[in-house]
């Protein structure tokens, strides 16, 4: 079984909402999944980004791969983090 962890659209229509899940890679893109382990808001300024990153390196360590978007985000994420770390005293 080939798993992925990629987005789920919610939200209302022109107001996109998505979760973060893990998801065999023959399910709908909002179908049946395994485990939700975040969100991601584009609307807000700046977009809202959160997961559970224990849950995402238990999945990758088990063969889980991410989806090109997600991975892009998870980039975006951790360069946030290390310029929030580098403006700090």
């Amino acid at each position: 079984m080939a798993v992925h962890i990629r987005l789920s659209r919610a939200g209302a229509k022109k107001r996109p909402f998505y979760r973060i899940v893990v998801a065999d890679h023959h399910a709908a893109r909002n179908g049946r999944f395994l485990e939700h382990i975040g969100t991601f808001d584009p609307t807000r300024e700046p977009a809202q980004f959160s997961i559970d990153a224990e849950r995402l390196a238990y999945w990758q360590g088990h063969g889980a791969q991410a989806s090109a978007t997600l991975d892009r985000l998870l980039k975006r994420q951790a360069q946030a983090a290390k310029a929030a770390a580098a403006a700090a005293p």
